[in-house]
């Protein structure tokens, strides 16, 4: 194992320190680890702030009506995601066509739940 990792290291040596194309692939190389973080360090820092922004405006639509400590509200790329509890079926509803109607909002992904009804009486034996 060993001697593979000398030999891969060394390929990699003769590869990027070769005289004739040597400069040009490290300038090569060094652009795409540059464009690579650039990219990453983009999507980790604008994303969270606009997502956080967005699920904040549906809260403020949504909680007019709804108990806000029975539905959490989370953001991805515009994409909603409402979780907890609701009252009925109806409230449900009308929750989804609310946060659809927010600006910004691209879809809306319900996890929300109705309370279970009572359940019926078993027969007796």
């Amino acid at each position: 194992m060993r001697r593979l990792r000398l030999v891969a290291l060394g390929a990699a040596l003769a590869y990027f320190f070769d005289p004739d194309n040597g400069p040009e692939r490290r300038k090569a190389a060094i652009k795409k680890v540059v464009r690579a973080a650039d990219g990453v360090r983009q999507k980790a820092g604008s994303a969270k702030p606009e997502d956080e922004q967005l699920a904040r405006k549906v809260e403020a639509e949504l909680f007019s009506e709804a108990p806000q400590e029975k539905i959490d509200v989370n953001a991805d790329a515009g994409k909603i995601v409402l979780s907890g509890e609701a009252d009925s079926p109806e409230m449900i509803d009308a929750l989804i066509a609310k946060a659809k109607k927010v600006d910004g909002v691209q879809q809306v992904e319900s996890l929300l739940q109705a309370p279970a009804g009572p359940s019926p009486a078993s027969p007796p034996k």
